[in-house]
Parts: structure tokens; C-alpha cells; sequence
């Protein structure tokens, strides 16, 4: 009896052995693999690295000075208050050209004509008609700029007025390179500092976005105001300086 049930015992534990070596393989199956890499993936696949911006900033001296020149007068009819305008404008305009700005360099920006009424009594009372024009010039001179400005504003008379000043830089091709040379250093030396602080050798850049803009400096409109009639004394014009600045935003790869 003993015998037989021993060997009942012994034909059960074949298949619990299978069992338990059949389970053991399949939970070695299951188990991922683990794969480091140097330097490793991001989660959306693009190589990891070190991504900086660097700036770099010069300043220069304007070489365009842009006058809003304005014509404003008012008379009885639309015909008159047209005529009178146009007139002014020619005489703002040839004094222009005369002082050496270029036809390209002048524009008309606006042109409007409407009623002008007194509001002060029972009832409105139209009083005339009111004419503007604006006459954009550029004066590429900004050494003789006071006598142009001058020279123009007498030309219209009391009908021109002066709506804005604004400075430029355009020839900075120069500056934009030398803006340009600066941040990429600043943007070298920061991700060479990280490299150093994250023990990595840093590798060569693999993108580099460059964006730049002058960076105008303001203007007291006083250092432009019209010079008074005693004397005639000259326009002071003042042009400073503007800044160009050029961003970068690169990344580099690492290594160990």
C-alpha cells in the first residue's frame, strides 16, 4: 500500500515540477530588457543636448532722420481749403528736393478733408472746411538735417506743422554682423559653463535660430523744437545713438 501510494505521490509531482519551471520561464519572458544610452533620447525621440540663447548688442549712430511733415489750413469751401493745401504742399515739397532729399525719399502718408462746425451755440454752424496732408521725408544728410527742416517749414509758412521725428539705422549690415559675433559667443560660453558643471564634454551645435531688431532710443521732443525768429538761428538736430541686437537661440549636442 505504501509502495503505491509513493508511486501515486511521484506521478503528481512530475507535472507540479513542469508547472513551476513552465511559470519561472514565463515571468523571465516578461521582463524588459533595460537599454542605457549616452547621452540619452528625449521622450519625443530628438537628441538630448544643451540648449542655450545667447544676445549681443552694439549701438551705432542713425544715418536716416524720418520727418512727418505736416499741411493744415481751413477755408469757406472744399475748393478753396483743397487749393490752398495743394499750393502749401507744392512749396513744402520743392523746398524738399531743393535741399538735396531724393523724390523716392518723399511720401504722402495721409490726405483728408472735412466740415469743420461751431458747437458753441444752440445749434451746430459750419464754419469751413479743413484740408490735411502729411508728407513723409527722409533726409539721408543728418549733418545739414536743421537747415532742411528749416528751409521747408519756411516754405509752407504757418500752414506746416511737424507731426514726428524718428531716427534709423539703415545701413547696418555692419552692426548686425558685429550684434550677430557676440551672441553666438554669449551663447558658446554659457553652454560650455553648463557642459563643465554637468561633467559632459560639450559637441558641436546641431540648431541655431537667430532673430534680431533695432532697439530705438527715445527722443525729448525738445532737442527737436523749431528754432524762433530771432536771428535764425539753425534747427539743433541730435541724433545719438540706436542699439541693434541680434538673439540666438542654438542647441549642442554632449558627449561623455
Amino acid at each position: 500500500m505504501t509502495s503505491q501510494l509513493s508511486t501515486v505521490i511521484s506521478k503528481h509531482r512530475i507535472p507540479m515540477l513542469i508547472g513551476v519551471a513552465a511559470i519561472a520561464l514565463a515571468v523571465s519572458a516578461c521582463t524588459p530588457s533595460v537599454t542605457v544610452q549616452n547621452p540619452p533620447a528625449t521622450t519625443d525621440g530628438a537628441p538630448s543636448g544643451i540648449s542655450v540663447s545667447g544676445v549681443g548688442e552694439v549701438t551705432g549712430t542713425p544715418d536716416t532722420l524720418t520727418m512727418n511733415f505736416g499741411v493744415s489750413v481751413r477755408r469757406d469751401s472744399v475748393s478753396e481749403a483743397v487749393a490752398a493745401a495743394a499750393s502749401v504742399a507744392d512749396k513744402l515739397i520743392a523746398s524738399l528736393e531743393a535741399s538735396g532729399v531724393a523724390e523716392e525719399d518723399i511720401q504722402t502718408a495721409n490726405y483728408s478733408v472735412y466740415p469743420e462746425y461751431d458747437w458753441t451755440g444752440e445749434t451746430q454752424k459750419l464754419v469751413g472746411y479743413q484740408v490735411n496732408n502729411s508728407v513723409v521725408a527722409k533726409i539721408r544728410d543728418i549733418d545739414n538735417a536743421g537747415s532742411v527742416i528749416d528751409a521747408a517749414t519756411a516754405a509752407g509758412g504757418n500752414d506746416v506743422t511737424v507731426n514726428g521725428v524718428s531716427f534709423s539705422i539703415e545701413d547696418n549690415e555692419a552692426l548686425i554682423d558685429a550684434a550677430r559675433a557676440a551672441a553666438w559667443t554669449n551663447a558658446e560660453a554659457k553652454a560650455q559653463q553648463l557642459a563643465d558643471l554637468a561633467g559632459v564634454t560639450l559637441g558641436q551645435p546641431t540648431t541655431i535660430n537667430e532673430s534680431f531688431s533695432p532697439r530705438p532710443q527715445p527722443y525729448a521732443y525738445e532737442e527737436f523744437a523749431f528754432a524762433a525768429d530771432d536771428g535764425g538761428a539753425r534747427t539743433p538736430i541730435v541724433p545719438g545713438e540706436q542699439s541693434v541686437a541680434v538673439s540666438l537661440n542654438v542647441q549642442f549636442s554632449i558627449t561623455e
